[in-house]
């Protein structure tokens, strides 16, 4: 009996541990794929930044805006607060407006003047890139510009001289009218006392006029290889770019010229204006915009690729062939 009992309750105690035996086990769960990696979302690389190509002059306007000639976009670049946009945009069509803007002048009161050689002519330029043509395609090929006492001064290589007319324009029926007869003309400018120099290719190479067109040489020599513009500062002193020579001359009151900075980076400097007691340079070749300081150190304000050889040969030749005899208009 006692055998029977011990045998009932070993049965009672294994129940327990059969059924959990038998209960079926939980499956172990599945190993899931990595998901896969969410692909970045594709950037585009950041658009160049525009830049001129070809300047050959630039003007330096009201709050330090620049204004740039660009002889390859065609027209006119404005340049403030390091933002370099499109003031006009010419047609790269012969004879078209702005299809060779060569020469940049702001005046007195804020207005910027444009001479394009494609059509002979000098323009106003509004704010907002707005042209008015002043002289009626009577300019041949302006390549400086100076603005005095409500009148427009024009350097023309062309037909080499100097003309002026109003401020307004001229009437239909009416032509600009000669100043001066200038062999070689390139170059002029309208100092604080009322003297108009004008920059030549020959000799004398640099001169002054007085309003009534008589003038004297302020120097004799034949010294600049290639000059381009003249600016001159309050005190009677002149600067002098030479394409050729790679140099900004100086010239002194009453003394002889002396290069004042040349060589690298300057490769063929054309334009040059004052901007405080710094000067702004314009360079074609090294396709930059330079500022050159009082004691002639040079400074890049803003430069492309530059243009070590002329992208277009015929870029250049208006502003580098001139014939050294005056012609008749």
């Amino acid at each position: 009996m006692t055998r029977s009992i011990l045998v009932s309750l070993a049965l009672v105690l294994a129940i327990p541990f059969v059924s959990w035996a038998q209960k079926p086990k939980p499956a172990k769960p599945e190993k899931l794929a990595p998901a896969a990696a969410t692909p970045a979302p594709e950037t585009k690389p950041p658009a160049p930044k525009p830049i001129w190509k070809f300047p050959l002059d630039a003007a330096v306007g009201h709050e330090g805006t620049y204004y740039i000639a660009d002889r390859k976009l065609p027209g006119l670049w404005k340049l403030k607060d390091d933002q370099l946009s499109v003031l006009y945009k010419g047609i790269e069509k012969p004879r078209a407006p702005f299809n060779s803007v060569r020469c940049l002048h702001v005046a007195a009161d804020g207005t910027l003047y444009a001479g394009d050689s494609a059509t002979s002519e000098i323009y106003s330029v509004s704010l907002n890139g707005e042209i008015k043509a002043l002289a009626h395609g009577s300019v041949g090929a302006p390549n400086a510009i100076a603005v005095v006492d409500g009148t427009v001064y024009v350097a023309d290589v062309e037909l080499q001289r100097i003309w002026k007319f109003p401020v307004a324009g001229l009437p239909i029926t009416q032509q600009p009218t000669e100043f001066a007869v200038v062999a070689g003309c390139r170059g002029l400018f309208i100092d604080d006392l009322g003297f108009i120099w004008a920059l030549s290719t020959v000799r004398p190479q640099l001169r002054k006029y007085t309003g009534d067109g008589k003038f004297e040489p302020v120097f004799d020599n034949l010294v600049f290889e290639f000059p381009q513009q003249v600016c001159v500062t309050t005190d009677g002193t002149a600067y002098v770019t030479d394409s050729a020579a790679k140099a900004i001359w100086k010239i002194r009151r009453g003394g002889q010229p002396e290069k004042w900075v040349s060589g690298d980076p300057l490769v063929y400097p054309t334009g040059i204006r004052q901007q405080g007691a710094d000067m702004i340079v314009c360079d074609s070749r090294a396709n930059a915009l330079f500022k050159v300081t009082r004691d002639a150190k040079i400074e890049t304000i803003l430069s492309g690729p530059p243009n070590t050889r002329p992208a277009d040969p015929t870029a250049e030749a208006a502003t580098t062939t001139t014939p050294e005899t005056p012609t008749t208009p």
